[in-house]
């Protein structure tokens, strides 16, 4: 929870930083952005699953 919480103020502050200095975001539209992150976790989590389940 420490963690999630200390990512969320990072992004928030480079947010405000990015804006104040009228540069792009540095993310991806929202729902791509989302969805693309959500790929990314649940392959990964896919790919430790099946390790365990191998045996390796």
């Amino acid at each position: 929870m420490k963690a999630s919480i200390l990512a969320l103020f990072t992004g928030f502050l480079v947010g405000v930083i990015f804006s104040f200095l009228k540069l792009p975001l540095p993310a991806p539209n929202v729902l791509p952005g989302i969805a693309g992150i959500v790929g990314i976790y649940l392959g990964g989590q896919l790919f430790v699953y099946l390790m365990r389940l191998l045996g390796r």
